[in-house]
């Protein structure tokens, strides 16, 4: 007879990557004891399980003051691993001066909707000459 995996090695990351990210934190000087973790109830997908079970993972870097959040999964092991890896992104891309991937992408977002405020402004400004 096989033994049935525990819930913990169906949901949730793997040894290895958790082994990975507290080398990570290790190498970057990040104590667990910096780290504060809240809990909350999660938004979106995941039915009556989401709305009744806090699965969602807040974690907070108090030396930095980062914060991210998680709760994309149903599984609270695997949100926590998440905002904890998302995090120690986060404070090593300050470390290093460089932006991550997200901060990029939200500065390229911000670039556009300014052009096209711009662009629509001007386009208001000729309908009102025009119409004079």
């Amino acid at each position: 007879m096989e033994k049935e995996p525990m819930p913990e090695e169906i949901m949730g990351p793997d040894k290895k990557k958790i082994e990975a990210l507290e080398a990570k934190m290790k190498e970057l000087g990040i104590h667990r004891e910096d780290i504060k973790e809240k809990f909350i109830k999660a938004s979106g997908r995941g039915g009556q399980k989401v709305n009744k079970t806090s699965s969602a993972v807040f974690v907070s870097h108090e030396k930095t003051g980062l914060s991210v959040k998680s709760g994309k999964h149903r599984s609270q092991h695997l949100n926590r691993f998440l905002a904890l890896r998302s995090l120690v992104e986060k404070i090593e891309a300050k470390m290093t001066g460089k932006n991550d991937l997200e901060t990029q992408q939200v500065e390229k977002i911000r670039k556009q909707k300014q052009k096209r405020k711009k662009r629509n402004q001007m386009n208001l400004k000729r309908r009102q000459v025009d119409k004079v």
